[in-house]
């Protein structure tokens, strides 16, 4: 009985553990070749596309209901696209042609970004932060001389640059054409600015080390003052296994919200969990990336020493790495809900591919 969860944070660590295990053993156990990584990077980039593409028509259409696959997805399709990239580029170090497959990625991407931003603005700051994330590990694991060029020169981060504000004006424009509020940037940024300062009020106001005043919150006297459940799972684990956590079930909007989506994730995480909580979350991150950088360099030196059997997992690696690291700069200093909710187990399973690198089975 000591097992089972008695609370959000109870339950989050718990599957957080599991995720870890479940992920190094599955690495650990899958024969990850280059051209297994590459074939699977480029099917799931595709069918990411495609999901995107699909959800993009049922919100433009209103007869159809979409399911804002971005909230969950949205690192994925960065993680493997990224995957993608760095297969490309990797194998054209090593004197293999890939321009055919290089095409194919690139519409991936074009695609991805387009379909998920018309479903939410945020993601196309998140995803092309991960595409330059992907990119500047990318250059640095390479080094001079491996392909000729640097990606990230100047001009193409300029490109990207206008290409997003590019792809915001459209959709602006667009909006005000077709009269929906719902695909329009300003009107998303006008609706933060009107609750984002009462919210932080709020949060500053009533968070302290292990949680929240109980009154500051939508339960009242009946809150916990901790793991209130403005940070959880999907609420489906929860009912699944019948756990008599508090859920905020029909009022996302108008209470949930405040915390969850107009206030950077470093609020929301302290006020439902305390600010100790907040430091070992941040301490956790980085100890994530550092050891993800660290483990990059050793596959590095294999691969300048001749040897390919890294190769695969140096992508997989590189295209965690840069999703987690995306995840976690819009998370935690934009908008909580890229860490929330189904976004957590995304956030969790990441952390986990880069974790799972620690291990490595010898053949």
């Amino acid at each position: 009985m000591a097992l089972i969860a008695t609370n959000h944070l109870a339950l989050i660590i718990e599957f957080a553990i599991l995720m870890h295990i479940g992920i190094l053993l599955l690495l650990n156990f899958l024969p990850l070749n280059s051209n297994v990584v590459y074939m699977l990077s480029l099917v799931l980039g595709a069918g990411i596309t495609l999901m995107f593409f699909i959800d993009a028509v049922c919100l433009l259409l209103p007869m159809l209901s979409h399911h804002e696959f971005t909230h969950p997805y949205g690192p994925i399709a960065i993680f493997v696209i990224v995957t993608s990239w760095a297969m490309t580029y990797m194998l054209q170090g090593q004197g293999v042609r890939t321009s055919n497959l290089k095409l194919l990625v690139l519409l991936e991407t074009i695609g991805i970004a387009i379909f998920g931003a018309v479903v939410h603005r945020d993601f196309l700051i998140m995803f092309i932060l991960g595409i330059l994330i992907g990119f500047f590990i990318l250059d640095k694991t390479n080094g001079k001389g491996k392909h000729e060029h640097s990606i990230l020169t100047p001009r193409n981060m300029l490109l990207v640059v206008v290409a997003m504000f590019l792809l915001f004006g459209i959709m602006e424009g667009l909006s005000q054409v077709l009269h929906m509020e719902i695909i329009s940037p300003l009107s998303r940024i006008d609706r933060m600015n009107a609750n984002q300062f009462s919210s932080l009020k709020l949060v500053i106001d009533n968070t302290n080390l292990f949680g929240h005043s109980a009154n500051a919150t939508y339960w009242g006297n009946s809150s916990m003052g901790n793991s209130d459940g403005y940070i959880s799972l999907p609420l489906t684990f929860i009912t699944s296994f019948g756990l008599p956590f508090p859920l905020f079930y029909g009022i996302l909007v108008t209470k949930k919200d405040i915390i969850d989506y107009f206030l950077p994730g470093i609020f929301g995480i302290g006020f439902d969990f305390g600010y100790l909580a907040l430091a070992a979350v941040i301490i956790w991150i980085l100890v994530v990336i550092i050891i993800g950088l660290v483990i990059l360099n050793k596959y590095k030196l294999q691969r300048e020493r001749g040897s390919k059997r890294y190769i695969g997992r140096e992508a997989l690696l590189i295209g965690s790495l840069s999703a987690f690291i995306a995840q976690t700069i819009l998370g935690l200093f934009i908008i909580t809900r890229t860490i929330n909710g189904s976004a957590l187990v995304t956030y969790l399973f990441l952390s986990a591919m880069v974790m799972a690198h620690v291990v490595t089975t010898k053949r």
